[in-house]
């Protein structure tokens, strides 16, 4: 995936060069949060383990003794039973919101 911006035209090299340094050091600021809220005690360890997700762009997988699950437990600074709560609690069926959900 090609996530280097194009120099617009009429953009003066110089320009460009500082316009690519701005847009390299957002998406470092935007990688450093995300980072953050990985292993943020503040978050929920469900919030922490979307932000997992988000920054691999994978999903948790559905395997109770999948290997990355250590991984997980790691980067999130979670235990490996929080993690594997989580993906209990994911398997589990939706319930029923309201009772006209239900009726439906």
């Amino acid at each position: 995936m090609n996530t280097v911006s194009q120099m617009h035209p009429g953009e003066l090299a110089s320009d460009y060069r500082v316009r690519l340094a701005e847009e390299r050091a957002e998406a470092d600021e935007r990688r450093r949060i995300e980072l953050l809220d990985l292993s943020s005690v503040n978050h929920a360890p469900e919030a922490r383990i979307r932000a997992w997700e988000r920054t691999h762009g994978l999903t948790l997988p559905r395997d109770a003794a999948h290997p990355v699950l250590n991984s997980v437990a790691a980067a999130t600074h979670l235990t490996l039973e929080q993690v594997r709560e989580e993906q209990r609690r994911r398997l589990m069926p939706a319930s029923p919101s309201s009772p006209a959900a239900a009726a439906c």
